[in-house]
Parts: C-alpha cells; sequence; structure tokens
C-alpha cells in the first residue's frame, strides 16, 4: 500500500524497520513498560550517490512535508557523504540521509550499483514512499559477497534497499533512564549487545552529543540464488546538550557517526 502523507509514511517506516529488527521494538517495549515515553531523535537512510538515488532524491518526500536542510558531513574513510533535515515540530524526529561515493570506490563496484540501479523501474523513485519500499533489484549472494570485500555499506544497501537503517531513541526524554552509561548498563543487563567500536559512548558532553547502538541483529535474507544470514538494522540512543547559545544541539559529530556506521559491519 502506498503512503501520501508524512505521519503514515514515518508509520510506514517504523512498522517495516521493526519487522527486521525485532530487537527495537524489545527495547522500545521494555522502556514503555517502565513508564518511559519514547520520542525519536533521527531516522537513517542509506543510498548511493548515484543521480536517481542521492540524497537530494530520498530528501524529497520530507521536504515537501516541510523539513528543511540543516547540515551536511563527511566521512572520508567510509567514502561516505551526508545530509540531514530538520522539521520545524521538533516532536518529529530528523531524517539523516547518507550516500555511498561510488567514484572513490573500483570499477567494479561502480559497475554493479549501476547495473542495480538500472533495475528499479522507471520513476519508481518519485513515488512519496520510495524510501521505505525495500529491495528494488534482483542480487545475489555472489554479488553481496562481493560488494561487501570494497564496502559493508554497499553490501547492506544492495541486500536491504531503501528503507530504515536504524531509529533512535532521544535520550533526554527518558526519566530512568536520561544519562547514556545508566541507559546502556541497562539494555546490557537485559541482554543487549551494543556496538563497542570506539567506545560504547561515542561523543561526549564537549561536543554536545553522546550516542550508543546495538548492534545490528543477524537475519536471515533471501536472495535471487539462495540464502544468507547477514546484520540488518540497530537501534541507536542519543542524549543531546545545549550549545554556548543556550539551545539544544540539534546536529550530529561526523566521528560518532563514523563508529555508529559500524553497528552493522560483520567484524563485531
Amino acid at each position: 500500500m502506498t503512503v501520501k502523507t508524512l505521519p503514515a509514511l514515518l508509520d510506514k517506516m517504523w512498522q517495516d524497520y521493526i519487522a527486521i529488527n525485532p530487537l527495537a521494538k524489545k527495547i522500545s517495549d521494555l522502556l514503555v513498560g517502565e513508564g518511559e515515553k519514547i520520542l525519536n531523535d533521527h531516522i537513517a537512510l542509506r543510498t548511493f550517490n548515484h543521480p536517481r538515488v542521492g540524497v537530494d532524491v530520498m530528501a524529497k518526500p520530507f521536504i515537501e512535508a516541510g523539513y528543511k536542510y540543516s547540515g551536511d558531513y563527511h566521512f572520508p574513510e567510509k567514502k561516505l557523504y551526508a545530509k540531514h533535515y530538520e522539521h520545524p515540530d521538533h516532536t518529529l524526529p530528523k531524517i539523516f540521509i547518507s550516500e555511498l561515493k561510488l567514484e572513490e570506490f573500483s570499477p567494479e563496484l561502480r559497475k554493479t550499483v549501476n547495473s542495480l540501479v538500472d533495475q528499479i523501474p522507471a520513476g519508481a523513485e518519485n513515488a512519496y514512499d520510495f524510501v521505505s519500499t525495500g529491495r528494488p533489484w534482483k542480487v545475489t549472494t555472489k554479488i553481496y559477497q562481493d560488494l561487501m570485500k570494497e564496502s559493508d555499506y554497499a553490501a547492506w544497501v544492495s541486500a536491504f534497499g531503501y528503507r530504515p537503517n536504524h531509529f533512535t531513541v532521544f535520550i533526554n526524554e527518558l526519566k530512568k533512564y536520561s544519562d547514556i552509561l545508566v541507559l546502556n548498563d541497562h539494555l546490557k543487563a537485559q541482554g543487549f549487545k551494543l556496538n563497542a567500536s570506539g567506545g560504547e559512548v561515542k561523543g561526549s558532553k564537549e561536543v554536545c552529543l553522546e550516542q550508543s547502538s546495538t548492534l545490528a541483529n543477524n537475519i536471515e535474507v533471501t536472495f535471487d540464488d539462495g540464502k544468507l544470514t547477514i546484520p540488518a538494522c540497530y537501534y541507536e540512543f542519543a542524549k543531546r546538550y545545549p550549545m554556548k547559545n543556550g539551545q539544544l544541539y540539534q546536529g550530529f559529530v561526523a566521528a560518532s557517526a563514523d563508529k555508529i556506521f559500524e553497528s552493522t559491519s560483520k567484524g563485531q
């Protein structure tokens, strides 16, 4: 079912996300069951810097719904570029969209990605809910594994297509767990595994943002020639601090996000 309003799109994205990342629903239910209110800080989307599916294309439905471009970020090591968007209604999640810089990869990877994008039906990327339609191409386990050799980000997009990579709990709205270390300890005590790359807490009060995340859960994905069990999605947690002007920082810290990306890396 296609959707044409922002609330319907955000709901569709959440339902799709928890279908492949049930851990997020478990954590959300756990916190709500303890009397907490969950406000979503941001939703992250992944894509390629191909003219048909780049960041600006992915951002269209959000811009239409009143979101505004609010900052951009560079990740030289991961060969990524990203932008984030905010809505005047701060109860709505920020949207963080990253894209893989294809020109910085091998001719083989570029050829593979172009062949995937070429399979998207003409104009499909203009649908209001394209960002939540899943995988729009055929892909084999070999293609996934070949992409993985160069970029687990590219492999992830090839396998999962267009859907949220993660949602994020806004820690500031929590009562018992408004300290990121207390929240992390609580989640670990409940058996959830956290991304330890660069330390469990990325960022600091000094940069006005602390982040942590679960490791992506492994799920069985059906490809066109078989199945593989691979990392899917993760749940993030963000604590924001006031800047010198007293306003709460709303942006992102590239050095921290760089490590958060590794929540889907097989190495962990």
